[in-house]
């Protein structure tokens, strides 16, 4: 069976989708998995082991037998947990078949065959019965089924099928209750993520103000959670305004239910504020007494305790569909409303003098329907693209870069997706400006969203919209005039990897025949820049395993291994290193230059070279980025900001994803006199627009 997988093509600023042969996507689906991260994570594979032991003790001190369901085995660990604290016997379910195949030679290895039998189904399609998978229900339910909304994987469906159909009424269920705990906070930062500020421009004719038209202000935005390491959000970035409260909790022992519902907290904020996010992690209870339990908690709610990294798992961050201002110690009611698989919040005042029966009513109000993009803008821009758009220092950098080119005469085209250079251009003196929007997201119209933001700023004739490809470019488009100024951020939707906005450079290519002779283009130039790092955590993903609380779990390292080899070369992968907290080993260094006042070339171009380890450390891997030289004397970068101190901890661009290139061997730095190095071959295809890289220890 052929797959087809949807790529960014750096030389047209479009998905396109390639045919792949079967192995691809299996492929795919093990290198950027997280087994490796769950199984490094001790906290959880401890407190799970605890608490298996513990129900297999209560089930055996009933005088019964213990009969285990796993459902979404994995590796097999938990069956084989079960197994060998006593189990009589385990059904260990998992649908992916690579992973099924795996979990079948891992739990032969370590010599439970005899007490686990794999099962190669989803379990809603496992029978039971004396021809069935399953000889008889189970009476613990074992799962691992949860992601950081809890429930966005399909853990609600899945245990409530379970409970009817695959375990006995009564069973023990490991873990036995999860819980979801909120606090509402105020943060500018996080805001950003969702909304898009006014942008103030100073012009030779006063202030000018951007402002986003009102179906943006109004705009709910999408439902999908963020979810993010929130215990690298500095305190100063968020101001709580509540306490910590239990929003909701599941007690997966009991049959659960998966329908759409509510739930409603009543709130006293601590201190006033603009209620603008929703925070929210969850913990599990191992047993039913709570003693073991194992929690998601940021490092403000439980600052004694020493904290589990883990990327499986984070936090999440829910927008409020519009700011509230809420004062201290008056009485609010936050709603979660929640379907199969995601949730969402609202916060309503208590009315004055309210009482019981007005609360009934109150709670009629709540609308279970998720919250839609009714703006497009959240459509077309994720999360990190608001905060780069609501980036004051940024938008300043591009304001004095434009002033330095832009003359009374000029005629300007800029070529980047959902970009303000435009607006900024005319504010600043451009005599015509054009925009094209070139990535192909033709569901979402980038074009409409981009006329209701003229028309809130009432600048309809003065900016035009050109609905063509840049090799499209007509001169009556241009209206017969010769571009003088040509810009981008350059910032393109279907881009994931930095270098992949270099289609720019390919757009520039495209409409030379338009540009005029002493055409400015800015950015001028860009640079591709890589620096060797020490990973706090981040290691964790891609490093093998090995055992794993006394099991070998050797078979899954080597099929992530295999995996990650598949392709002849490696390849780099986005992450957003504010998250990833790493300290540099070597200087930073400039390795490929791309130069946009020229036609991209026929040839690649190609680079050597070498990194000196400079500190003490482990060197994971190196880190990849771009920096834009708007001007002679300004540029962007869309990576390193800068390192912080003696010890090397770097400080990453918020905005954009860093390409993270991991070794297959960590070599250690000790004795600097002699400083070891890190060799590179860095190979720009200029006809695909991808970068292959190498690396030598």
């Amino acid at each position: 069976m052929k797959t087809f997988c949807g790529r960014a093509n750096p030389t047209t600023g479009s998905m396109e989708w390639f045919e792949e042969g079967e192995d691809y996507d299996y492929h795919q689906e093990i290198a950027r998995s997280r087994y490796a991260d769950m199984l490094h994570d001790k906290d959880r594979n401890v407190k799970y082991y605890q608490g298996i032991r513990a129900a297999v003790s209560r089930v055996k001190e009933r005088g019964e037998k213990a009969i285990v369901l796993d459902i979404g085995t994995g590796t097999g660990l938990l069956s084989m947990m079960a197994a060998s604290a006593g189990a009589d016997f385990c059904y260990a379910i998992e649908v992916f078949k690579p992973m099924a195949n795996a979990a079948v030679k891992i739990v032969e290895k370590n010599g439970f065959s005899d007490k686990i039998k794999v099962i190669n189904k989803h379990s809603t399609e496992v029978t039971v019965g004396p021809d069935g998978d399953m000889q008889c229900r189970a009476n613990i339910l074992v799962t691992e089924l949860f992601d950081t909304e809890l429930i966005g994987e399909g853990a609600l469906p899945t245990y409530e099928h379970a409970h009817k159909y695959l375990v006995q009424e009564g069973c023990e269920a490991v873990p036995h209750r999860a819980t979801v705990y909120v606090q509402l906070v105020e943060s500018r930062r996080m805001w950003s993520w969702k909304k898009l500020f006014p942008v103030h421009v100073e012009a030779e004719d006063g202030e000018k103000i951007l402002v986003p038209p009102s179906e943006m202000e109004n705009c709910p935005g999408v439902p999908s959670v963020c979810d993010i390491q929130l215990n690298q959000m500095p305190s100063s970035d968020f101001s709580t305004l509540s306490d910590v409260v239990t929003m909701f909790s599941v007690d997966f022992s009991k049959p659960v239910q998966s329908a759409s519902t509510y739930y409603r907290v009543q709130l006293e904020p601590v201190k006033s504020g603009k209620a603008q996010i929703v925070l929210s992690w969850w913990d599990i209870d191992m047993d039913p007494l709570g003693m073991i339990n194992c929690t998601m908690a940021p490092y403000w709610v439980k600052p004694t305790s020493a904290l589990q990294w883990r990327d499986h798992w984070m936090q999440c961050v829910y927008f409020l569909p519009r700011e509230e201002p809420v004062l201290q110690g008056e009485k609010l009611y936050l709603t979660a409303c929640r379907d199969e698989y995601s949730v969402w919040y609202s916060l309503q005042k208590a009315r004055e003098g309210e009482n019981k029966a007005d609360e009934e009513e109150h709670k009629a109000d709540v609308g279970v329907e998720s919250p839609v993009c009714r703006c497009r803008a959240h459509l077309l821009w994720n999360r990190p693209r608001f905060g780069e758009l609501n980036d004051q220092n940024r938008t300043r950098r591009y304001i004095r870069a434009l002033r330095k080119v832009l003359k009374t005469d000029s005629v300007c085209l800029c070529i980047s997706d959902g970009s303000l250079l435009p607006v900024l251009a005319h504010y600043l003196g451009a005599k015509q400006v054009q925009c094209m929007q070139p990535s192909r997201i033709d569901l979402y119209h980038p074009h409409e969203l981009w006329q209701a933001f003229l028309k809130a700023n009432h600048l309809e004739d003065k900016i035009k919209i050109i609905e063509a490809r840049p090799e499209l470019l007509k001169p009556s488009h241009l209206e017969d005039k010769k571009i003088s100024v040509l810009v981008g951020e350059p910032f393109f939707t279907t881009s994931l990897l930095p270098w992949h906005n270099l289609y720019f450079w390919y757009a520039r290519t495209a409409v030379s025949p338009h540009l005029a002779s002493n055409v400015t283009v800015l950015p001028q130039s860009a640079s591709l820049h890589v620096m060797i790092v020490e990973f706090q955590d981040l290691w964790r993903i891609r490093s093998p395993c090995g055992t794993c609380e006394g099991f070998d779990v050797q078979t899954m390292d080597d099929m992530i291994k295999d995996s990650l080899n598949f392709r002849e070369s490696k390849e780099a992968e986005p992450h957003p290193l504010w998250e990833y907290p790493c300290k540099s080993l070597s200087d930073p260094q400039e390795v490929v230059t791309f130069d946009f006042t020229k036609t991209v070339p026929q040839h690649c171009l190609s680079t050597e070279g070498s990194l000196k380890l400079l500190r003490k450390g482990k060197s994971h891997g190196a880190v990849l980025w771009m920096e834009y030289h708007l001007t002679a004397d300004i540029s962007v970068s869309t990576g390193l900001m800068q390192v912080s101190n003696e010890k090397g901890n770097c400080e990453w661009n918020p905005h954009c994803k860093q390409a993270v290139y991991f070794f297959s061997s960590v070599i250690e730095s000790e004795i600097l006199s002699d400083p070891t190095a890190v060799t590179y071959a860095i190979n720009f295809d200029t006809k695909t627009g991808e970068i292959a890289m190498d690396f030598k220890l």
